[in-house]
């Protein structure tokens, strides 16, 4: 792994595969450290020809931690005064091409999950002539009308952080388990073991609260997409209770010629049964910038 000076900031990024192929760039979520694009399915889209690039986004991970700035007031800005969000997605779509410049890339293929999807929707409204293609998976337009959280799972997420190790390792076994994909279940020492890499590699809670008025603050970008004119595709569960199926369909009703993929079973993750599908699906997207 590796840090590069994007957008003022130092990022922390990972790279799979031939640097002289295709960059295929991956954008993670809410809270969530680019480990969470495991190795073995960064290993297959480098299989399918992609230099694959992965990166913590700022304000988690090993990325710059912008702890300089206050902790947001989610009832504000739930209530709609948006004063306190301290950046938006526009600003996390501005790092990434911070992260292209540092690499050399001049356009990318990007595939972004939950909130990174949410990130790679920005680039193409702000950035279009940096991409060759966009995969938003389990993300959501903005739209509050669409893609909201089953209220468990809403409340799942933003129960208070933990304050010991051993909490906060079982907090996050059941997260994944509740928030994962019914059709595709891990079990209970798999998902141990993955709470504790992430755990020791870094943790950092209120930087996914900022994350989260990033979202929040960053509204709707339906109007927005109905102006991107690159190969689009939208993967989702039916399964998934953080962000309803809803909000992928829209989001590919948004994108002119997006193909969607719904895949049965599916929840808030990316099973490892599932990769091929998506590696196949992603292969498909990038052909049609050919």
């Amino acid at each position: 792994m590796a840090r590069a000076q994007a957008n003022g900031l130092e990022l922390e990024y990972d790279t799979f595969g031939d640097p002289a192929a295709p960059p295929l760039v991956l954008v993670m979520g809410l809270g969530a450290q680019m480990i969470t694009w495991e190795d073995g399915f960064c290993e297959l889209l480098a299989g399918h020809g992609f230099f694959v690039v992965r990166y913590d986004n700022r304000d988690v991970g090993l990325s710059t931690w912008l702890d300089h700035l206050p902790a947001p007031d989610l009832a504000a800005l739930a209530a709609g005064d948006l004063s306190s969000a301290p950046y938006t997605l526009s600003d996390m779509a501005d790092d990434a091409v911070g992260l292209f410049d540092a690499l050399g890339i001049a356009r990318a293929h990007v595939v972004g999950a939950s909130m990174g999807g949410m990130i790679v929707q920005q680039l193409a409204i702000d950035h279009p002539d940096r991409l060759l293609s966009l995969t938003s998976i389990m993300s959501t337009t903005g739209d509050p009308a669409v893609g909201q959280a089953e209220p468990w799972a809403l409340a799942l997420l933003t129960r208070p952080p933990a304050t010991t190790r051993e909490q906060a390792l079982a907090d996050s076994v059941e997260g994944y388990r509740r928030l994962g994909s019914p059709g595709y279940p891990d079990d209970e020492a798999f998902l141990l073991a993955k709470a504790a890499v992430h755990y020791d590699r870094a943790r950092h809670p209120v930087g996914t609260l900022r994350h989260a008025a990033a979202v929040v603050a960053s509204g709707d970008r339906t109007a927005g997409l109905r102006s991107v004119r690159l190969p689009a595709l939208v993967v989702h569960g039916d399964a998934d209770p953080l962000i309803n199926v809803s909000g992928g369909k829209a989001t590919a009703e948004a994108i002119p010629d997006a193909e969607l993929v719904v895949i049965p079973g599916m929840g808030h993750n990316l099973p490892r049964a599932v990769w091929p599908t998506l590696a196949d699906a992603i292969q498909g997207v990038t052909d049609r910038s050919k």
